[in-house]
């Protein structure tokens, strides 16, 4: 029988544990090594960073590919059409982000398991083919995003998309399907390095900052209205999506990170998190600088013509500069997104998955990477393809498909047969469930607005609050009464926490689904499908009136 492998199991018949895996071998990262041997305590500031530098690498790769070309196009309509006054919300989703990927960094490190594979075993078939299809259906659409983004900035410069996109494409495949982590891994650091060059952009946008300095003080509601929450929508898409919880668990389990270093992965997370901070407002403010006061501010069509109007603003640099941040964005967020497709799929068919291994050795892996590409990049040729519109649409699914995701991981992380010591505190709940209904109140406001277009944006955001407000209590009340006071503890030395980890997946036990918890989830799964319809009829209806 062949042993498991890295990234996955060597026939579908073998369906054990990863763990093992995951705790044997170097971590050998773009920066450093950590030798399977070394167990001794970091106690000088020089080996704690050392160390870091071995582990760093998934969650900062997972936060600066979340500025990618979606990304990109939003945060420069938001200035460009809002000034500065979607920065607030933006800064907030910055914590929601690293919550949620702390989570499911805690789950690969923890578990030795991908995201596809423990919804698969822990809720059933029928639930796991229901957050596969959507993972994989959104980040088709995602890399077609990407895509549009690379053929825009290469646009810029006078290339043909029928010649930018293809190469592109080409290069994804090629570095992907090297069989080696530690190169990949560098080249991902090489585009998070480049994603920098949004700050000197938004400096040279600084001299026009006076005409919108006033402009962040939030004053949305007066001029709420069914665009406006779109639009806000796709902002927290293109900030949250479902791929970046799938990517970051698989790329912890594929770097052999352990339980024994999550503290470092979450300070790989933080410096991700700020990195992501950065670039975003950094763009934002380029643009609100830039068009504030002038006949361009409302006037975004799509990225490229974005780049084309900073030139005429600031300059030839300028243009160039958002080019190129364009450029890196959409070939590392089109690397990555094409990377959780992957590794899920892998997950589930139970054959090798891993950056380790070449194309000769996980061909599914990079057999299904090259097709996923191949298909976006025939999407983004199709002529006359409206691609701001696409572009913020995609986001828009992204936001409103989000809840799901969400609530599968939620759930995981209280699985205490999968997690044990390691399930989240009670405080975590209450942050994660609140930001769950949040996304929900969005996506419901943009449903009820397209169903009923006379309804009053402001009046229905306030009462779907109210509503919410009087659910988490309901919630709240419940929760407690229901948990008791009696829920186990880990009661083994802090060794043996940080060393423990989930037994072989295929031995424990499927927790039964509640009746009511049963309910949730179909009524969900049946409120998020009518949401992502007419999330469509909305995007359609603005490709019509364009």
């Amino acid at each position: 029988m062949n042993s498991v492998v890295d990234g996955a199991f060597s026939r579908p018949a073998e369906r054990r544990s990863v763990l093992d895996r995951a705790h044997r071998g170097d971590i050998d990262g773009a920066l450093g090594r950590v030798r399977s041997f070394d167990t001794g305590p970091r106690l000088s500031l020089r080996r704690r960073v050392g160390t870091l530098l071995a582990i760093m690498g998934p969650g900062l790769v997972v936060m600066v590919a979340d500025n990618d070309a979606g990304g990109v196009s939003v945060y420069a309509q938001a200035g460009q059409n809002y000034g500065l006054r979607l920065l607030w919300p933006l800064l907030l989703l910055a914590p929601v982000l690293f919550v949620n990927q702390e989570m499911v960094a805690r789950l690969g490190a923890v578990t030795g398991a991908g995201h596809a594979r423990l919804i698969f075993e822990r809720f059933g078939r029928r639930w796991g083919r229901f957050a596969l299809g959507d993972l994989l259906a959104l980040n088709l659409l995602t890399i077609v995003t990407e895509l549009i983004g690379v053929s825009l900035a290469l646009g810029y410069f006078g290339v043909s998309h029928y010649l930018s996109v293809p190469l592109a494409a080409s290069a994804l495949v090629l570095l992907t399907a090297s069989g080696s982590f530690r190169r990949w891994e560098r080249a991902m650091y090489v585009m998070v390095a480049v994603n920098l060059v949004a700050i000197p952009l938004a400096v040279l946008s600084h001299p026009h900052a006076r005409p919108v300095a006033g402009a962040l003080v939030p004053r949305l509601h007066g001029g709420l209205d069914a665009r406006l929450v779109l639009f806000v929508i796709a902002l927290v898409g293109t900030t949250v999506a479902p791929w970046q919880l799938f990517f970051h668990q698989a790329n912890v389990v594929d770097k052999r990170i352990s339980a024994r270093w999550l503290a470092y992965e979450r300070v790989d997370t933080l410096i991700g998190t700020l990195f992501f901070a950065v670039g975003a407002v950094a763009i934002l403010a380029a643009c609100a600088f830039a068009f504030g006061g002038t006949s361009l501010q409302g006037g975004f069509v799509d990225a490229g013509s974005v780049a084309h109007a900073l030139a005429s603003r600031l300059g030839a640099p300028a243009g160039a500069l958002f080019a190129l941040v364009l450029l890196n964005a959409s070939v590392l967020g089109a690397g990555v997104v094409a990377l959780a497709s992957s590794y899920a799929i892998g997950d589930v068919a139970g054959v090798k998955h891993s950056l380790h291994r070449g194309w000769r050795d996980a061909r599914v892996f990079h057999g299904s990477f090259a097709a996923i590409v191949a298909l976006a990049a025939a999407v983004v040729l199709i002529p006359g393809l409206p691609l701001g519109i696409v572009t913020t649409a995609v986001q828009a699914l992204a936001g409103v498909l989000l809840p799901s995701a969400s609530v599968f991981l939620l759930l995981l992380c209280n699985d205490r047969a999968v997690l044990g010591p390691w399930t989240n505190p009670r405080w975590l709940n209450a942050l994660a469930t609140l930001i769950v209904g949040l996304l929900l109140e969005l996506s419901a406001l943009l449903t009820l607005t397209t169903l009923f277009p006379r309804l009053s944006v402001p009046a229905t955001a306030t009462a779907l609050t109210v509503a919410l407000l009087l659910a988490l209590a309901i919630l709240g009340v419940t929760s407690h009464r229901g948990r008791g006071a009696n829920r186990p503890q880990f009661n083994g030395t802090p060794w043996e926490r940080a060393t423990w980890t989930m037994p072989p997946l295929e031995t424990l036990a499927r927790p039964g689904l509640s009746q009511s918890r049963r309910i949730g989830l179909l009524a969900l799964r049946g409120y998020l499908l009518l949401a992502a319809l007419l999330l469509v009829v909305k995007a359609v209806g603005l490709v019509l009136a364009a």
